[in-house]
């Protein structure tokens, strides 16, 4: 269920801001819970029930005032309101503390999600932390203060269980009562040889070459005559 507070200071009575919330037709006017408010001629009080459609829905809604403490406290809650997902139950809580120069007003959001709604509270709640604080601020307008001072926005944020469950931490064993360790072997280096070969790839060796007998001539063959002789000629 999260759960949503913000506190303002605004410069008005107590007894001015509370005549104000007290009647829910003023919920239109400056809260982004509430988008429209039938009239009725009923006072606002415990008991009381509302007409009134909640943003983004069609069909009109009860919003009934289950608290009252005159001056101090007023809770409206609303209708469950059903759709694919799950149910979804609002309520809106608010509570008032004199102060020497206004009033110090708590309003606080609750949504009871069912069914697979849960599972899009942390949606829901970063809604609700992005419009609290225009609200009030619309709130301090209406009321004539438009300078009212936001103290905390927001001041708190509950969600279920549900929708985050941190993943189990490991279980670790104290060292104290942790088994010793075995024992790790040593591995002793081995002995290098005194005089250990080169050793040299084959691609590296180069192929000897080694010296080819001399052919030495035999007799010409038979067939073959000899060459003859010149003899040099006589200068004319």
């Amino acid at each position: 269920m999260p759960e949503i507070s913000v506190d303002v200071h605004i410069n008005r009575s107590v007894t001015e801001v509370y005549d104000f919330l007290s009647d829910a037709r003023n919920l239109e006017l400056w809260f982004s819970g509430v988008h429209s408010v039938a009239e009725s001629a009923e006072p606002a009080g415990p008991g009381v029930a509302h007409v009134y459609r909640f943003p983004g829905r069609h069909r009109d809604q009860l919003l009934q005032c289950v608290a009252y403490v005159p001056g101090e406290h007023l809770v409206f809650r609303g209708d469950r309101m059903w759709n694919l997902l799950g149910a979804q139950t609002p309520m809106y809580s608010f509570t008032l503390s004199p102060r020497p120069r206004g009033t110090l007003l708590r309003l606080t959001v609750q949504s009871r999600l069912a069914g697979a709604l849960t599972l899009l509270a942390p949606v829901v709640a970063m809604a609700w932390r992005r419009d609290l604080p225009r609200d009030v601020r619309r709130l301090g307008e209406r009321l004539g203060a438009p300078h009212c001072h936001v103290i905390s926005a927001p001041r708190r944020v509950r969600l279920p269980i549900s929708a985050f469950t941190p993943a189990a931490a490991p279980t670790t064993v104290p060292p104290a009562l942790a088994p010793p360790a075995p024992p790790r072997p040593q591995l002793r280096p081995e002995p290098r040889s005194a005089a250990r070969p080169e050793l040299r790839s084959e691609a590296c060796l180069e192929p000897r070459l080694e010296p080819r007998p001399e052919a030495h001539p035999g007799p010409r063959p038979a067939s073959v005559p000899a060459a003859k002789e010149r003899t040099p000629r006589p200068a004319a």
